[in-house]
């Protein structure tokens, strides 16, 4: 497996290669600490499996350049380790093809479980870094395997394929969306505010494989 850890620091890049090494011993590790560097791996003639980036590294020139390694790179799992726990960031993330965003703040148990799910086909998301001021409840998508409970205590999950492993949260909100109500009705409906709905949105249209909101109430019909 071909890994990218791409961070302007080179501690927490020595620190998380030991960390995954214990996880996979099979990991091949290549680093970048500038975006220029991050652009020139990821031309598409090296096929990485997994690339976890910060946000804010020397050369960042905004979310579309996460967008840029997506569309390089379209089977890679994209991960963002970052320090920032901005939900604008977070849903920033997920629209230019993130498939999982990990605060620094998290401890390396949740680090880990975190990468399984992420490498399983799920979606991480830290409800630490969408709550805010809104009511979030902790949410689990079934995922086995060791580790991805502890990183689903502190985290929105989802899994990629037919809808099976929406969370609650989420069929509610899906289920809304057939409706064809808006995210101000949803939010009203659920207790949630906006900003948070936005984002069950936007994972759920990552998790489904849809682009708009049209597209996902369709699929609802079929779930």
């Amino acid at each position: 497996m071909n890994v990218l850890i791409a961070d302007d620091h080179l501690l927490f890049r020595d620190g998380l290669r030991r960390l995954l090494a214990q996880f996979d011993a099979d990991m091949t590790f290549f680093e970048a600490s500038t975006y220029d560097e991050v652009r020139a791996l990821c031309d598409g003639t090296r096929p990485f499996d997994l690339i976890l980036l910060d946000l804010g590294m020397p050369g960042w020139t905004g979310f579309s350049a996460l967008g840029d390694i997506h569309a390089s790179l379209p089977k890679a799992l994209l991960v963002v380790v970052s320090g920032s726990e901005k939900r604008s960031d977070l849903l920033a993330a997920l629209e230019n093809g993130a498939a999982g965003y990990i605060p620094k703040s998290s401890s390396a148990k949740v680090l880990l479980g975190a990468l399984q799910l992420v490498l399983a086909g799920g979606i991480y998301l830290p409800e630490q870094a969408i709550r805010g001021g809104d009511r979030v409840e902790q949410m689990h998508a079934g995922h086995g395997g060791n580790g991805s409970g502890d990183a689903t205590d502190e985290s929105t999950a989802l899994g990629n394929g037919n809808g099976d492993q929406l969370t609650p949260r989420q069929r509610d909100v899906l289920a809304r969306l057939r409706d064809g109500k808006s995210n101000k009705q949803i939010a009203h409906e659920l207790g949630l505010t906006e900003g948070t709905v936005k984002v069950h949105v936007t994972a759920i249209l990552r998790h489904l494989g849809v682009r708009n909101r049209t597209q996902a109430a369709l699929t609802a019909q079929s779930l």
